[in-house]
């Protein structure tokens, strides 16, 4: 699934390709896509004649913002979006085309059809389900040290799993979360609320470069992600324990153990990330 460096990227393509574009109509051939509204033919007329703004995020939504409405489109498993001509031949499984009026298309393909679209009127999305009970944006300006030190301090289950929670911080996923308490030395198991201000303020410098390391990468292409024109990321080249099940561990040489940390497969070192004593079994 892409997490938040992949549809960041997908974000930042989509806005140099869409942005400024207006939309003469919509064709949509797989109806469940749609959300909001519930009849997929409201959505086509709805959007006839808009033009697209901007393309923003919120935590693994992109917001499309026009002039007077806002789509949120959330990838989920294989969503992908593509710009082509009108006269391009269409691809296997492209469920939602934006034909725009001056003959280029912007198409959305999704091979596991879990993807979700929501119209709504502008400046109603953020107060609205999906995103109304989204948490924290790691790459905005507001995320502190502070802010995340007292967010933690209160949570009362294994660290891993509350990273992974959209209530609290958004977009890290289960990659990054390996790769941020690698870099911070945090075992994913140990209880969010016995963690050291100081190993907080590690963890929250370690989310953020590794998520800006990861956009700054183009993201990570582990399964089949795509940017806007179908590029693929380069971040999986620098991952530094993700996927590494008994190789040695870049810093220690100790092979690197997996296991299941809320339901997710988790890699880990267990001598740079050690468990606190008082919570081994």
């Amino acid at each position: 699934m892409p997490e938040l460096p992949e549809v960041e990227t997908v974000r930042r393509t989509l806005n140099t390709l869409v942005a400024g574009k207006t939309i003469d109509h919509v064709t949509v051939s797989l109806p469940r896509i749609i959300q909001l509204p519930d009849d997929h033919k409201q959505f086509e007329i709805e959007l006839q004649g808009h033009t697209i703004e901007k393309v923003e995020r919120r935590g693994k939504f992109l917001r499309i913002v026009m002039d007077h409405l806002v789509l949120v489109s959330h990838l989920r498993m294989e969503g992908r979006y593509g710009v082509y001509t009108k006269d391009e031949p269409v691809e296997k499984h492209t469920h939602v085309i934006f034909h725009f009026t001056d003959g280029t298309e912007l198409r959305y393909k999704d091979v596991r059809q879990f993807g979700t679209m929501h119209l709504f009127k502008k400046d109603e999305d953020l107060q609205s389900k999906p995103l109304m009970h989204l948490g924290l944006e790691p790459l905005a300006p507001e995320f502190t040290a502070e802010q995340f030190i007292n967010l933690m301090s209160k949570r009362r289950t294994m660290i891993k799993p509350v990273l992974l929670n959209q209530k609290y911080v958004v977009g890290i996923g289960n990659i990054y979360v390996d790769e941020a308490l690698f870099r911070s030395g945090i075992h994913p198991e140990q209880i969010a609320n016995t963690l050291t201000a100081e190993q907080l303020t590690r963890l929250h410098e370690a989310i953020v470069s590794t998520l800006a390391d990861a956009v700054e990468a183009g993201g990570s292409s582990i399964k089949s992600y795509v940017n806007g024109q179908g590029e693929m990321g380069m971040f999986q080249h620098s991952l530094r324990i993700y996927g590494r099940k008994a190789e040695p561990c870049y810093e220690c040489g100790t092979l690197v153990e997996k296991t299941v940390v809320g339901g997710r497969g988790t890699h880990f070192c267990p001598v740079c990330q050690p468990l606190p004593t008082r919570q081994k079994h």
